[in-house]
């Protein structure tokens, strides 16, 4: 295939989500001549999102019409090296987004950022339990960044996204109807907490009798209207439910597509390329330095964009599975245990408690992805861990998001699987259900990472990547003791029966589980563990830099898209008042 070479740029962005957009805006009002390059399509929320037809849930939930096109491009999966790892062939555990706006467009807005013990985990840990409270084969590190050096970047995307919460650490005070175990923030939320719900009232009341204290759960699921940094209008939410897996028919949604996209779109500095595939960064003879991005149009043509700086911004996956595929920084082997590209992926440990009544109802139709109530009394090192066998913890949280009717159709143990009596039950319990969810963290291990498959290739011919991940014994203790907490309290509430599902067995790629695949570019102080710096910056090729959650060393029990806006923001400052002053290894 003939490569057709295009004007040079400043930089180019790979990706156009949350990452991709701040990263575009930010350099581009630096003065800097910058495309973006988004593989998904163009969406015009005000005709493809408009009322009723937003609320698809077949063409949206089911049938993925926003979600990475398998039949391209999957990954394949196995949970051990010695198995032999098969395509993902349907969505499954998690959904990477492929629109402008990426998965940002449908997540549900839930905004934690994470515990300070999160970025020093392994330092933390050795320092209050000792080397033998930690698996010999974790290989979970410090993120070379501290909670602290965060702290104005988590606040910079709070007030982009217009994240509604109540502060519960104000500069070290700590402060009624918020979360004590936060990390101190230095101003409040830019928008008021979401009101409760009844679940979420029960689940507060139960929580505390037990003297958790309970907080509405930050969110940007706007609770008025609100203009944000860039001088653009969201709108109020008004519950109506279809909020994850959806966009935002009212425009209430805090995602690049109504927080940066309006204001990037009508910048001089920058051009936006969607349906633009991506398929390498290309390097000089010395491999010290990008010169340009090779990408596959709408109309299969191979164009070559060069640039003085190039910027993945993609999802866990793609950012990894470009370095690789472009020889950026060293694979990593598992049996030798060196190597950095694909260490260290890591997922979430979610497990649930689902309470049912008989004289209780709830309206499953309304509700937000945001709207939340949360205990964080059982996350990070919150709570004693000697004795207990593992590290790390989670949040419990009941969420009204709104029960999409063909997703959701919680039954209580014992119902049959299918038939007449499992219609009745489905019709019956439909309302008269919710869930207290645990989000837990999860630890890295020398054998679970991210390299490219021998035998799958994508569309192009390309190698897939190739997932080698299960669950460990710390993460389903973790699991077991989180949820039976939560076991605790529902039982507080009483319902007539629960069902109680801790993570157990082996990990499986089918059900959905949660988008927070994590890992495999990681960040840290030390080029032999970490593929970039703690500015986001190539280790191996300083004009490249690599934004995401694939940065996390391993994963907090907290939910990312707060921490990758964050980083973000962190990367787009390091890179206007650091780097470009003087191109070089910033570390």
């Amino acid at each position: 295939m003939t490569t057709t070479r295009l004007k040079p740029v400043d930089a180019v962005v790979v990706g156009a989500g949350v990452a991709g957009t701040i990263i575009c805006k930010e350099l581009a009002d630096a003065g800097l001549h910058v495309v973006g390059l988004e593989r998904g399509r163009m969406v015009d929320p005000r005709h493809d999102f408009a009322m009723p037809y937003v609320h698809d849930e077949l063409k949206y939930d089911r049938r993925s019409d926003l979600i990475q096109d398998l039949s391209r491009e999957t990954i394949t999966f196995r949970n051990a090296m010695n198995e032999t790892a098969l395509p993902m062939r349907e969505i499954g555990s998690f959904r990477p987004g492929e629109c402008v706006g990426g998965a940002g467009v449908l997540w549900g807005g839930v905004t934690w950022r994470f515990l300070p013990w999160d970025f020093e985990t392994r330092s933390r840990t050795l320092a209050r339990y000792g080397k033998n409270q930690i698996a010999e084969d974790c290989t979970s590190q410090d993120w070379g960044i501290t909670y602290d050096e965060l702290e104005p970047y988590y606040d910079q995307f709070e007030h982009l996204y217009g994240v509604g919460g109540k502060a519960g650490n104000l500069n070290g005070e700590i402060r009624a109807g918020g979360n004590p175990y936060e990390g101190p923030r230095s101003r409040e939320y830019p928008n008021p907490p979401t009101r409760p719900t009844f679940a979420g009232s029960l689940f507060a009341k139960a929580s505390e009798s037990f003297g958790y204290k309970p907080f509405s759960t930050p969110a940007a699921g706007m609770t008025r209207p609100y203009a944000n940094p860039y001088q653009l209008m969201l709108g109020q939410c008004v519950r109506g439910g279809f909020c994850s897996s959806y966009a935002c028919a009212a425009g209430a949604k805090g995602s690049p597509l109504t927080t940066v996209l309006p204001a990037l779109a009508k910048h001089p500095n920058f051009e936006l390329r969607p349906l633009a595939n991506v398929i390498k960064v290309n390097l000089d003879s010395d491999k010290k330095r990008a010169v340009s991005v090779t990408y596959v149009d709408a109309r299969g043509r191979e164009l070559e964009q060069p640039a003085e700086l190039v910027i993945l911004a993609s999802y866990t996956f793609s950012n990894t599975r470009l370095m690789l595929l472009s020889g950026i920084g060293k694979p990593y082997d598992p049996v030798g245990n060196q190597g950095v590209v694909g260490r260290n992926y890591s997922y979430q440990t979610v497990g649930a408690v689902t309470l049912f009544f008989e004289d209780k109802v709830f309206n499953g139709f309304m509700g937000g992805g945001g709207l939340c109530t949360s205990i964080d009394e059982f996350n990070g090192d919150n709570f004693e861990h000697a004795g207990l066998g593992f590290i790390g913890g989670g949040y419990l949280i009941v969420n009204s998001r709104g029960a999409a009717p063909i997703h959701l159709h919680p039954v209580p143990p014992g119902t049959p699987r299918w038939g007449s009596d499992w219609k009745k039950a489905v019709a019956h319990y439909y309302d008269r259900s919710f869930s207290i969810s645990s989000h837990g963290g999860c630890q890295s291990y020398r054998t679970h990472y991210l390299d490219l498959d021998p035998s799958y290739r994508d569309v192009y011919g390309l190698p897939l990547i190739r997932m080698t991940f299960d669950w460990r014994e710390n993460e389903q203790k973790m699991s077991i003791y989180i949820t039976n907490k939560a076991a605790e309290i529902a039982r507080a509430i009483g319902p007539s029966k629960m069902r109680v599902h801790p993570v157990s067995g082996k990990y499986s790629i089918v059900p959905y589980q949660v988008n927070h695949n994590s890992g495999g570019a990681v960040m840290g102080a030390d080029p032999a563990t970490s593929a970039v710096n703690k500015y986001l910056q190539s280790w191996d090729v300083p004009n490249v830099f690599v934004i995401g959650a694939s940065a996390f060393p391993q994963n907090s029990g907290n939910a990312p898209t707060g921490t990758v806006g964050a980083l973000a923001c962190w990367a787009a400052d390091s890179i206007r008042d650091h780097y470009l002053k003087r191109p070089r290894a910033l570390v």
